[in-house]
């Protein structure tokens, strides 16, 4: 028998980044996620959250968490399908439903476990479901955890889907699985084709809306809004820790859909539910978001900006229509250089690296909230450019 933990010793690229000086990840905050934040005693501009309409510090969704926690408490002790459910999560999931225009909704703790108690529910040992490459890790690991036949497509490749469907068999059931907004390049998924696609085969759809809830749609209702196929998408995910400011997940669908995974999936039969100030919160962004229409309007007029003042900086992007704008970088030594060099003159963005992205394509993600303001967005794409600038210097770059 070997050692278990022989893997440790071949595990060495986090220590070589933190000899070099470049190991980009666990900074700490020291204060409240927002527009600036304090990182490590020091004032940075927050280009590298989720949290896309800023509502981690509205007062009202404090005051929200504050009086849950006076109310029922610091956390439930159980799951939902025990002592875990509070009149709390029920109002949440009716708000939910109304909201996406779907029968119902079910919570769950996270969102990666959203995606995984769905998945795993939905699909059993002889289905099939069809992902496309480039779908967060919570999908992959729920079709690992379905024992489904999984297939994958090449990124937003409509020929590759269909080739999925049709290797299908006809005594199979299918669920087709894709990312609304792509949280790496920020484009958004081809719903119109992926729904042509499905109805012609007889696949159903589970569309994972964790960055597009509060972003695109009618009043931030999502991508099947946004392209006014609500009635065609037989499952929308959402998650809680990006738009709504809070913690946890949802399932949104038919009322016979909720009802089937509230009894069969596993991570929500056997996960706590949500703590009490984690589903008030949500709750609470819920209604800010339906009573300010123009937070949704507002974060990509920032987003669009940023576009274009990065454009004119010279600085390469990924283009989208989202509020993910990525930058295009070189090799991973330069791209975690260049994050380090960004921290360091006060920028905060995430580089991305390969599995994240393709092989040999890095990226340095930016993500724009609702209250960053275009003063800010300057200063950030002048720093971004000098530190460029001076990168290429030093690698050989010509830009």
């Amino acid at each position: 028998m070997i050692d278990l933990f022989y893997k440790f010793k071949e595990f060495t690229k986090p220590e070589e980044y933190r000899q070099m000086g470049i190991y980009p990840y666990f900074h700490c905050l020291e204060s409240r996620q927002a527009k600036e934040v304090v990182m490590e005693g020091k004032r940075r501009i927050m280009l590298g959250s989720n949290n896309y309409l800023g509502l981690t510090t509205n007062e009202d969704v404090i005051a929200a968490a504050h009086a849950a926690l006076d109310k029922y408490g610091t956390g439930c002790s159980g799951s939902r399908f025990m002592n875990g459910s509070l009149d709390l999560h029920v109002t949440l999931e009716k708000e939910l439903a109304k909201f996406l225009h779907k029968e119902a909704a079910l919570t769950f703790t996270t969102g990666f476990s959203t995606n995984l108690g769905i998945i795993s529910s939905l699909v059993g040992r002889n289905d099939y479901v069809i992902c496309d490459r480039e779908n967060h890790a919570s999908i992959y690991d729920g079709c690992k955890l379905s024992y489904g036949n999984m297939m994958r497509y090449h990124h937003s490749d409509m020929d590759g889907l269909e080739a999925c469907l049709r290797r299908v068999p006809e005594n199979a059931g299918c669920l087709v699985v894709t990312d609304g907004i792509f949280s790496m390049r920020g484009d958004i998924c081809r719903l119109p084709e992926i729904v042509e696609l499905c109805r012609k085969y007889g696949a159903r759809i589970l569309v994972d809306d964790a960055h597009s809830l509060g972003v695109i749609g009618e009043g931030g209702r999502g991508t099947a809004s946004h392209f006014g196929l609500e009635n065609e998408v037989d499952v929308v995910m959402c998650t809680f820790s990006k738009s709504l400011a809070s913690l946890g997940g949802c399932l949104a669908s038919t009322a016979a859909v909720a009802d089937y995974v509230k009894h069969t999936s596993r991570p929500f039969m056997f996960s706590a539910s949500l703590p009490p100030a984690n589903a008030a919160s949500a709750l609470a962004a819920l209604h800010v978001l339906e009573a300010h229409p123009e937070l949704p309007r507002r974060l990509m007029e920032i987003s669009d900006y940023t576009r274009e003042t990065f454009k004119k900086h010279g600085i390469k992007i990924v283009e989208a229509k989202t509020p993910i704008v990525p930058i295009y970088t070189k090799s991973a030594d330069y791209t975690l250089e260049l994050a380090r060099n960004l921290f360091d003159a006060g920028v905060y963005v995430n580089p991305v690296l390969p599995p994240a992205t393709p092989e040999g394509e890095c990226l340095l993600r930016v993500s724009l909230m609702a209250t960053v303001t275009e003063d800010l967005v300057d200063e950030a794409a002048g720093i971004i450019k000098t530190e460029m600038d001076k990168l290429d210097a030093k690698y050989g770059y010509n830009g």
